[in-house]
């Protein structure tokens, strides 16, 4: 159980470090594009381990539709939501919103999670978590122009992503497939339905930038997304699914530091 906290401690500064790169690459390219690259070099290196262990095989495609569910919730929506916020918002105050992300987890949780009990303790933490950031971050007294888009744009990301905390412990973890074979087919998906959709033109802009173009493919991407991956589904496997999301506590804290 140390393990599985010290995990959900880790999961939240690389969380609230991806802040940082969000803002360094929407500088440069678009929220779309930036949201493909750091799907995309997560994705590669996440599709070798899983080829060299075996932990991914074709067999697994009977569950396409719950990994392409996951690609949409956990993916694609709540890294454009997030991303295309952040661009439009003061780091501290993005970080500030995905907040409630343990809000609409507890939420989804209470309604389709029975199993997974949601002690008085739980609740009154995340209320008192989410009270804390509200009064260290004071929205109220920010100088910085707040886009209602920004805010708008966060929040349908960290309500996709909420959700999709309760989903995949409902119907993924009961099917045992390993954490890294998860993360390879749902950032694998992404990176397909992506291509179909976004458009790329400009986005060489950020090779202009070593060190930002650096920061989006390893911090961003590999790290931030692809590491970042494989804590999650550990934690909501050891903690369950409510207790899991309050690691975007820990994220809102490093984002507004």
């Amino acid at each position: 159980m140390l393990r599985a906290y010290a995990a959900l401690v880790l999961l939240g500064i690389i969380w609230g470090s991806n802040f940082i790169y969000m803002k360094w690459a929407t500088a440069l390219i678009s929220p779309a594009q930036t949201v493909f690259m750091r799907i995309f070099f997560a994705f590669i290196p996440l599709l070798i381990v899983a080829l060299y262990t075996g932990s991914i095989s074709l067999k697994q495609l009977r569950y396409l539709k719950h990994f392409v569910v996951m690609s949409v919730l956990a993916a694609i929506l709540y890294y454009y939501g997030i991303v295309a916020g952040t661009a439009l918002l003061p780091s501290s105050i993005a970080g500030l919103l995905s907040g409630i992300i343990p809000i609409f987890t507890l939420l989804a949780a209470l309604i389709f999670l029975r199993e997974d009990r949601l002690s008085l303790g739980v609740i009154m933490g995340i209320a008192l978590s989410f009270s804390g950031i509200i009064l260290s971050a004071r929205p109220w007294e920010s100088s910085e122009f707040i886009s209602l888009m920004g805010i708008f744009w966060v929040m349908v990301g960290s309500l996709s992503f909420g959700i999709s905390f309760v989903y995949a412990r409902y119907y993924l973890l009961p099917l045992e497939i390993p954490s890294i074979a998860l993360a390879t087919w749902q950032l694998g998906i992404a990176v397909l339905i992506l291509i179909l959709f976004i458009d790329f033109k400009g986005i060489t802009t950020i090779y202009s930038d070593r060190h930002v173009l650096l920061g989006t493919i390893i911090g961003l991407g590999v790290m931030g997304t692809g590491g970042a991956f494989l804590l999650y589904y550990y934690i909501i496997q050891k903690l369950g699914a409510v207790k899991a999301s309050v690691a975007t506590y820990i994220e809102i804290g490093r984002a507004h530091v």
